[in-house]
């Protein structure tokens, strides 16, 4: 099978919808150039009339998908850093969230909003453009949030997200466009809401999602060779998460760790940790939750590359909750 990078594949993802559906339509800052490639060459295709520029207005052009959405059209938005969707926080969680609930199921609201998260570029990103605020939206009811890992999965997801009748956040992690994975020509949906293990374990649940899925990899790889075994979930879906995956795991392992690319305060590690426990509360160790310090991003590219999770770091904390 050909490999493809994921800026490709969520690229390849578009084509096939708007094809396929002529009211897919894309909007945003830079979408006719394509910022980070995922939009690029669609105007040539479909014309401006569906991939729109708009002014570098996050409320407004939120607004924009919001209202199409409720129309009937079946809008793409793209937030172009996922620091900014904080200026159009009223369109996400009060509008396109709840338009299903206070219109008895009369009216619903078929948006994604794409937008990039997460830093370790070591160019300087800081505060203001590295944040990865998922967790913020997985608190809200009406809202799928999905984020991917490989670009197999990129494309079968956004798909399946520009299907689904309900608004969806879909998290793309800046780092990863450039990663090249085997990846289908012919178009393909995988279903929201299940998680898929990527390396089986029977001594340690590792869960996590978006970029952590590979550190989470290497760091399994690294304590292979010192006879400890970990289990890698990638929960792809956010919000509905798959509780049965992850509760049937660590019931396996008897050992949860969690691995989230944010902090640590109130994040999905803790969100995991609570299903677990509601439903699972004989362990081995307690749980060990591994994420960013509750600082805002440096802009120190020495201190960046401190403050992330790596390989390294998660398999030497994985390896001292074994001995402990």
């Amino acid at each position: 099978m050909r490999k493809i990078g994921m800026a490709q594949a969520l690229n390849e993802a578009l084509f096939h919808c708007m094809k396929e559906d002529e009211r897919v339509c894309v909007l945003g800052e830079g979408v006719v150039t394509g910022t980070f490639g995922v939009t690029k060459g669609l105007v040539d295709t479909f014309g401006k009339e569906r991939v729109i520029n708009t002014p570098l207005s996050e409320a407004s052009f939120t607004g924009m998908g919001v209202g199409a959405a409720a129309t009937g059209m079946r809008p793409v938005v793209e937030i172009m850093m996922m620091d900014f969707i904080t200026v159009a926080i009223d369109m996400v969680a009060n509008q396109a969230a709840k338009m299903s609930y206070i219109s008895g199921g009369q009216t619903c609201c078929p948006v994604v909003i794409r937008t990039a998260a997460g830093g370790g570029r070591g160019k300087g990103a800081g505060a203001l453009h590295s944040q990865n605020l998922s967790a913020w939206f997985m608190h809200v009811p009406g809202i799928k949030v999905v984020a991917p890992s490989t670009p197999y999965d990129a494309k079968g997801l956004l798909i399946s997200s520009i299907h689904d009748p309900n608004p969806v956040l879909f998290v793309e992690f800046r780092l990863m466009y450039a990663d090249k994975g085997p990846v289908p020509e012919e178009p393909y949906e995988i279903s929201l809401g299940e998680a898929d293990i990527k390396r089986e374990g029977n001594d340690v649940s590792v869960i996590t999602y978006g970029r952590m899925v590979h550190v989470a990899l290497e760091a399994a790889g690294k304590l292979a060779s010192k006879g400890v075994d970990l289990e890698v979930i990638d929960l792809r879906t956010l919000a509905p998460l798959d509780e049965e995956t992850i509760v049937e795991s660590v019931r396996k392992t008897g050992r949860l760790v969690t691995i989230d690319e944010s902090y640590e305060r109130a994040g999905v590690g803790s969100e995991i940790t609570a299903v677990v426990m509601r439903k699972q509360s004989s362990l081995k160790a307690p749980v060990l939750t591994i994420a960013c310090p509750n600082t805002p991003v440096p802009v120190s590219p020495v201190l960046e590359k401190l403050y992330y999770p790596n390989g390294t770091t998660v398999a030497e904390k994985i390896e001292r909750m074994m001995i402990d």
